[in-house]
């Protein structure tokens, strides 16, 4: 039987969703699963990563790994794969993953595909697809001479399962190495939002120029609050200054597959479209019938997003108290 090792990166206290996916997908397979867990308050993670499926679990578990150390980092992860054995190795596409897991990559001298949104197991061997050009096709990946089949994923791309209460995990300790950080992390700051990461959101809501202004975003935080969803924006917004560029969804913001994408009053310029096609029901509203955001919609409502939004969430408040 294969060894799936997996990478899990969590937040408050909790695996992040995109982990817990890797963790369901090799545990429905039937495989062997090794998880790796760096950072303070790693140890509490690893009886979560036992409930989706690892039987082992390495932790490192050090106050000096607050902040992403890349040599540290990277010099655990390429550690403790070699010593697992393991043949598939699979982390979430985010951004820290896509900084470590190249230099994690070229250290063991093996391939590695990333942003990946196509994942299941044949035998010992995988099949993974990822976009190409902006997502106007997708291309099967094969692994040629790899020790270690290397895969980042990305987020909300797989079902989760039921995480089995009590379940138990080996839990094993790595120390910290010694490491010249070649660099000193002054400050980490740190948003006050309680959203999900547009990552991980389920439900986006998003805005583009046609809010006009940004304190017309308001209109969106309340149709948000009322949905559970999380607030995005177009680029031209983020530029604008009008929203954090954190929030930018596109080609050169984040890359998103919520179940449900809300666009208000944005036009759909490719670079958008990319990084939001992966949705698995977009709803736009744009007064503009011909605007190329209609092409990928599942819904499309031509009006004004001030008279739409405010209905849309009074509804919902209604259909959901």
């Amino acid at each position: 039987m294969s060894q799936v090792f997996v990478f899990c990166e969590f937040s408050n206290g909790k695996l992040k969703k995109g982990s817990t996916e890797l963790l369901s997908a090799a545990k429905t397979a039937g495989k062997k699963i090794t998880a790796l867990v760096i950072g303070p308050g790693a140890k509490d993670i690893a009886s979560q990563t036992g409930e989706y499926g690892a039987s082992t679990c390495f932790v490192c578990d050090d106050e000096k790994l607050k902040s992403y150390h890349p040599l540290a980092f990277a010099q655990i992860a390429s550690q403790t794969i070699k010593d697992s054995g393991c043949n598939i190795f699979l982390a979430t596409a985010s951004m820290m993953a896509k900084d470590l897991f190249p230099r994690v990559a070229a250290q063991l001298e093996t391939g590695i595909a990333s942003d990946c949104t196509d994942l299941s197991f044949s035998g010992d061997d995988l099949i993974i697809k990822k976009p190409l050009y902006a997502g106007k096709c997708k291309a099967q990946v094969q692994f040629n001479n790899s020790p270690v089949k290397m895969v980042l994923m990305r987020p909300n791309q797989l079902p989760v399962n039921t995480p089995v209460a009590g379940a138990s995990v080996e839990m094993k300790i790595l120390s910290t190495p010694d490491f010249d950080s070649r660099m000193t992390v002054k400050e980490v700051s740190v948003g006050n939002s309680d959203k999900v990461d547009l990552t991980e959101a389920n439900i986006i809501v998003s805005g583009g120029r046609g809010m006009k202004e940004a304190q017309n975003f308001d209109l969106l935080n309340q149709l948000a609050d009322t949905l559970g969803a999380t607030v995005g924006a177009s680029r031209a917004v983020a530029d604008a200054g009008w929203v954090p560029h954190s929030m930018q969804v596109g080609q050169t913001g984040k890359t998103v597959a919520p179940s449900l994408y809300i666009a208000c009053g944005i036009s759909g310029a490719i670079q958008h479209l990319a990084g939001m096609s992966g949705s698995k029901v977009i709803v736009a509203i744009n007064t503009d019938k011909d605007a190329p955001i209609f092409s990928k919609a599942t819904y499309g409502v031509v009006g004004d997003l001030f008279d739409v939004v405010p209905k849309l969430t009074e509804e919902f408040k209604a259909a959901l108290n």
